[in-house]
């Protein structure tokens, strides 16, 4: 079975579909993907995320402010804490920094980053981080006010080897998406041979970053499989090993979801 650790169900369209989300569930389920974290990036959108989702036994939410959101508002703590208590999520985010599209609000995202960590620390639930040109920035703030005990994950990874090996140093899960697959990503496969199996996840981001050979489609959960399969490549596994580590991988890390 596979989980997909991080997608935006509720972000899909799903006018081919229906307007169903069963469908993309059950297209899922017949490739085992058994579970999924659908992964809140605005607080506007957080209740209509959370009511899609609390129909589906076998999906998870999360509760945060993306950083490419951050200029309409960050979180108080006291809200961070206050959707936190809701069965369905099991961890903070998505957070952290994005310089490559937006450096207008670098210390709006830095202020929502910590206000995150902080609350995890309260929660114990992990973070789920979104970090693109900001390496430094990233760390630094991880080492400052990251609980250590709780950690968390770098999602959609696109950074190089040194800073995956100082976030596994913070307890920090690897996650991949479908970038793996591209033609030009031999450098993050690279990455990918380096981390320790039991450090990776795996993700769709879905209805983005669709892997191939299913690239100019939506993506969706389903297609985290290509996600593994590429990840068995780079490490001279079956399938079958990278369905199963890294499904225990995302139940040792989010562990409300595990205890369900």
């Amino acid at each position: 079975m596979f989980v997909d650790s991080h997608c935006h169900l509720d972000r899909l369209d799903l006018s081919a579909r229906n307007n169903e989300l069963t469908s993309v569930i059950d297209a899922a389920a017949s490739r085992d993907v058994s579970r999924m974290l659908c992964v809140a990036i605005d607080m506007e959108q957080l209740p209509y995320m959370l009511q899609t989702v609390k129909r589906f036994d076998n999906v998870y939410a999360s509760v945060g402010v993306h950083p490419l959101h951050v200029a309409d508002g960050i979180p108080e703590r006291a809200f961070l804490l206050e959707y936190a208590a809701d069965p369905k999520v099991v961890a903070l985010g998505e957070t952290g920094l994005d310089y490559f599209y937006s450096q207008d609000t670098v210390e709006l995202q830095k202020e929502s980053f910590i206000r995150h960590l902080q609350a995890s620390a309260d929660t114990r639930l992990p973070v789920i981080v979104h970090t693109r040109d900001a390496r430094e920035d990233t760390i630094s703030i991880l080492r400052q006010h990251a609980d250590p005990e709780v950690g968390g994950v770098l999602h959609c990874f696109t950074e190089n080897w040194e800073m995956a090996r100082q976030a596994m140093d913070l307890n920090y899960m690897i996650s991949f998406s479908g970038i793996i697959t591209f033609r030009n990503a031999e450098a993050l496969r690279e990455v990918v041979r380096q981390v320790p199996i039991e450090s990776i996840l795996i993700e769709t981001d879905a209805p983005y970053l669709t892997p191939v050979p299913f690239r100019g489609k939506p993506n969706e959960p389903q297609y985290v499989v290509e996600v593994a399969q590429c990840v068995a490549d780079i490490k001279g596994l079956r399938i079958e090993e990278v369905a199963e580590i890294t499904t225990n991988n995302f139940d040792r890390l989010f562990n409300k979801a595990a205890a369900k």
